[in-house]
Formats: structure tokens, C-alpha cells, sequence
């Protein structure tokens, strides 16, 4: 049995590399913080501003190349392309869920 990536983890990478930023945001809980760069963004609002703003300066794509998930954990490891140095990178998505939602997301090297 293949195992697939929880819905709101699916919709996130999905929206976002769609640019349909409101299915990006859709299975973030209302309390959700995301971290990126040593930056929080806190709620569905914060947290698609920062896509919008993350994809107007870099038109960044993550492609999911690996993940694992334990408990209430799912990290995801994608190789993100986009128009800044160094691209593609790859990056670790950590993702902590409640009820089959998003409540954090961390994104690192």
C-alpha cells in the first residue's frame, strides 16, 4: 500500500504551485502559525499573504520528492525552483496537524 500525503498537506503544495492560494490555505486551522526565514505567520490570512508575497518575488514550485509521518507529524522533503540564487533547493516542510489540519507549518533547510 502506497501511503499518501494527508489532504491538507496535499492541498497546500497543490494550491500554492497552482497559485490557487485560497485551496493552499484551506487546510490550515484558523490558529495555524507557518515559519519561514525566521518569520511567523499567524492564521490563514498571515499565511496566505506571505505565499502571495513569497511567489511574487521568487514564482517559487516545490516538488515533493520524499515524506514520512508519524503521529501527528508529517515532513515532507521538496526540491523548490523558483527565480532567486541557487535554485532548485531542497527543503524540509514540517508540518504538525489537529483534526486533519494544519496548525504548523516549518520550513527549513
Amino acid at each position: 500500500m502506497t501511503q499518501e500525503l494527508p489532504k491538507s498537506v496535499e492541498l497546500y503544495f497543490s494550491g500554492k504551485n497552482e497559485r490557487d492560494f485560497a485551496r493552499a490555505v484551506s487546510g490550515f486551522s484558523h490558529t495555524a502559525v507557518a515559519r519561514d526565514e525566521a518569520q511567523d505567520y499567524r492564521g490563514p490570512a498571515a499565511i496566505r499573504a506571505w505565499m502571495e508575497e513569497t511567489f511574487a518575488r521568487y514564482a517559487d514550485i516545490a516538488e515533493v520528492e520524499s515524506f514520512s509521518s508519524a503521529d501527528d507529524r508529517v515532513d515532507v522533503v521538496a526540491a523548490v525552483s523558483g527565480t532567486f540564487p541557487g535554485s532548485p533547493i531542497r527543503l524540509r516542510f514540517s508540518f504538525t496537524l489537529a483534526d486533519d489540519l494544519i496548525t504548523r507549518l516549518e520550513i527549513a533547510p
